[in-house]
């Protein structure tokens, strides 16, 4: 699958408003679509920051899983960050932003976890 695809299915997700796939070390969005109201590659350069303190974090506490996801809430929406952990995408990760009013935070999560699995690069 492309990233252009992975991308349309992401859009597909009740609520989803915007998507990137994005290199957390130099915060560049390799693909993306939608228009969740903001500028989404500031947003993913931002979000990459959050990334790599987390991951960072992690290691300091010890913790020897790795990250899986990353909410954000805001009154009207969710920012889901999702760690993609594969040989070949290591490094990468989705940045999602739903609606919260026409969004299922479950369901989401879920969809996003499978497309994420189909990810490679």
């Amino acid at each position: 699958m492309t990233l252009d695809e992975s991308i349309q299915q992401l859009l597909d997700i009740d609520g989803a408003t915007g998507v990137a796939i994005i290199d957390s070390e130099s915060g560049m969005a390799l693909a993306q679509g939608g228009n969740p109201g903001f500028d989404l590659g500031v947003a993913a350069a931002g979000s990459s920051n959050v990334v790599r303190a987390q991951v960072a974090t992690m290691k300091e506490i010890g913790a020897t899983e790795a990250i899986d996801d990353i909410m954000i809430t805001l009154a009207n929406q969710y920012h889901l960050i999702n760690v993609l952990n594969t040989p070949t995408t290591e490094g990468l990760f989705i940045y999602l932003v739903l609606d919260r009013v026409g969004a299922n935070l479950a369901l989401a999560r879920f969809r996003l976890a499978s497309v994420a699995k189909t990810i490679s690069i």
